[in-house]
């Protein structure tokens, strides 16, 4: 009759019923209820049972039969819609599952772990709960050799987990590596083993110690790396070689393992590649090509030797074509729909970028491939940002090529998709459009006056006004700095104008040392002819001077800082009417002839005798004026000791400044 009852009755209500003797036999009815059934997990949730049994979790005079089973049920939830697992997180069930991992019950432990696994691999886990508690991942790690389903589930938390520096630090301290290194080793099962590697992966991923700490361990005297690199022989998976090559990638770009080592150069590179071919799926294709291009970009040698390598630029130049035909399927995964066309696509742009960022010759034979131009200013007008970044980083790689930018960019005028992203509002854009806006905005460059045509001046101010964002006021005044090169006087003024007398003291006053570089470069070449150069000090003289005696005062600007400071002194001295303001300040002279008597710094004196020079030179009403102020404070007699300096570039200088004073 009992028995009848409970098959009539829900046995959700049985669950949130006082009865107690019925509560396991309804939780396994549950149980078996929800398998295989999306439908039948949502009912379950909808009918508030999570509530209870996260209670029954928590509450230790409950048997544990019934507490496994509630565990049991709730990874079966889990394994469901996002919906679901988004409730159980709601209901507070992560800190509840990670409390019963210290259960003695290993049935028990081991539910818990199934379920933390489903929650912490979904998209958006809720990270933080793993280290609120300081106790929680050396408990993972303690218990993660026990069972071979507790060595999957800790490896699949713990990589899902680690997604930031603190979290790899946290990790790498409490022995992580140690832990997952037997976990490498040949008899493994694969399921661990491909944790494992993305584990790894996710620790290194630009964190040099971490790197280092990882190279240096061993397990049975072999080094983790090596351990790693058997796991990319061809006789495993594809998506085991991917795994590995990405793991032994991120150790060498952590600087960990040399860009000439065997297992780099002969082993990751080519598996890489490898995964760029047809015979891969559309997933290896991308990842593939990723990382590929990340492992090449920082070392010449590994980029010509991928530029050769088992036809690689072929495979990749094929990206660029794909349309959405008969494919190996690509193997199952948790992303939503992808558009693969504009993947593959920001893929290859990345991969060109890398392999030709150095070498000119490789550059020539990337332009040589069919349509790519075309494809690149394709990229650069889709609505995808990442296919708008990924195509703007390869024209910047490619406009290091001077031939390249006489010739193929204009013909093909890329400057007008490379205007349009600069009105973006992702900074991702903003830095690599603005970045390759610098290259074509160089002297030697037909795209020049196009751009300037259109308002560049605008557009790079407007960067240079971005205090927060140093990247992109650094490729602001960079731009301004090679806009003003051999410029006329209009616009020149019009640069001195759009910037106003208070942001270029700002500028002037960067602690940044690039920024501080380029902007010292921008005033020497906005000060290049003697009518600029009054015209400018006319109106903005005031600002620059105080700008130059705070950069020539201060102690933590470098030598190279203050060298090129000197410069634009120099550059100011070579204006008739401009030279006076410095030599009548007495701020800046008294910086320039302490830089005269730097004797351990030749470059100092040199670049201080050629202002010396320039104030010297020319016979006009203020002739008389300039030698009595530069004798009143001594550089006179200055010039004299000079002449015994043992470099010969100082000594000619000096020899030269000395024979321009009339006598006495």
């Amino acid at each position: 009759m009992k028995m009848m009852e409970c098959d009539e009755e829900s046995p959700f209500d049985i669950i949130l019923s006082p009865e107690q003797d019925r509560w396991l036999q309804a939780t396994t009815q549950v149980k078996r209820l929800v398998i295989g059934s999306n439908r039948q997990k949502a009912d379950a949730v909808q009918h508030g049972i999570l509530p209870r049994l996260l209670e029954w979790l928590i509450d230790e005079s409950v048997p544990q039969e019934l507490r496994t089973e509630a565990a049991v049920v709730l990874g079966s939830l889990a394994w469901g819609t996002e919906e679901n697992i988004q409730h159980l997180v709601n209901a507070g069930a992560v800190p509840v599952l990670l409390r019963g991992l210290s259960n003695t019950s290993l049935a028990h432990v081991e539910a818990c772990l199934r379920c933390l696994r489903t929650v912490f691999m979904a998209p958006n886990p809720p990270v933080n709960l793993i280290y609120q508690d300081a106790t929680i991942i050396p408990h993972l790690l303690n218990i993660i050799s026990r069972t071979a389903q507790t060595k999957e589930a800790i490896a699949n938390i713990l990589a899902n987990c680690c997604t930031c520096l603190e979290h790899q630090n946290t990790l790498c301290k409490t022995g992580a590596i140690s832990a997952l290194a037997p976990l490498l080793t040949d008899g493994t099962l694969y399921k661990i083993q491909m944790p494992v590697l993305k584990c790894f992966a996710a620790m290194c991923y630009q964190n040099p110690d971490v790197c280092a700490a990882v190279a240096s361990a061993t397990f049975n005297g072999v080094s983790v790396p090596q351990l790693i690199g058997k796991l990319q022989c061809r006789d495993k998976t594809s998506e085991m070689q991917m795994a590995s090559a990405k793991c032994l990638t991120f150790l060498h770009r952590g600087g960990a393992i040399s860009a000439k080592d065997r297992i780099i150069v002969l082993e990751t590179l080519p598996t890489l590649v490898r995964m760029c071919k047809k015979d891969r799926t559309l997933d290896e294709n991308v990842e593939g090509a990723e990382t590929l291009s990340y492992l090449i970009q920082e070392d010449q040698e590994l980029q010509k030797i991928t530029s050769v390598c088992d036809h690689s630029m072929k495979a990749l130049a094929e990206y660029l074509t794909y349309t959405d035909i008969q494919q190996l399927d690509s193997r199952q995964t948790q992303k939503k729909a992808v558009n693969w066309g504009n993947a593959l696509r920001t893929a290859a742009f990345q991969a060109f970028a890398a392999i030709g960022a150095n070498d000119e010759e490789i550059r020539k034979k990337i332009i040589a491939i069919d349509n790519l131009i075309e494809s690149v200013v394709a990229g650069m007008n889709s609505d995808d940002l990442k296919v708008q970044v990924a195509a703007c980083r390869c024209l910047h790689s490619l406009s290091r090529s001077v031939q390249q930018i006489r010739t193929t960019f204009q013909d093909h005028a890329v400057w007008k998709p490379l205007v349009k992203l600069m009105q973006s509002h992702s900074d991702d854009v903003l830095k690599i459009a603005s970045s390759t806006m610098c290259n074509l905005l160089l002297d030697f460059s037909p795209s020049k006056e196009d751009i300037l045509e259109c308002g560049a001046i605008d557009i790079l101010t407007k960067l240079c006004a971005k205090e927060d964002e140093p990247p992109l006021r650094l490729n602001g005044v960079w731009g301004l700095m090679n806009l003003a090169f051999n410029s006329e006087q209009k616009v020149k003024m019009e640069i001195v104008e759009k910037l106003g007398s208070e942001l270029l003291f700002v500028l002037l006053s960067e602690r940044d040392p690039e920024i501080l570089m380029r902007t010292l470069g921008l005033l020497r070449n906005l000060l290049s002819k003697k009518q600029h150069i009054d015209n400018i000090m006319m109106t903005h003289g005031t600002q620059v001077l105080q700008a130059i005696k705070c950069i020539l005062e201060a102690d933590y600007h470098s030598a190279d800082i203050k060298e090129q400071t000197l410069c634009v002194v120099a550059n100011i001295a070579d204006g008739p009417q401009a030279r006076m303001s410095i030599l009548r300040n007495d701020g800046v002279m008294k910086q320039m002839i302490a830089c005269m008597q730097a004797y351990g710094q030749s470059n100092l004196q040199i670049a201080s005798l050629y202002g010396i020079l320039n104030f010297i030179n020319g016979e006009d009403a203020d002739s008389f004026e300039r030698f009595r102020i530069l004798r009143e404070k001594g550089v006179y007699n200055l010039l004299q000791k000079l002449m015994h300096s043992k470099n010969p570039h100082v000594y000619e200088r000096a020899k030269h400044a000395l024979n321009q004073f009339p006598s006495t």
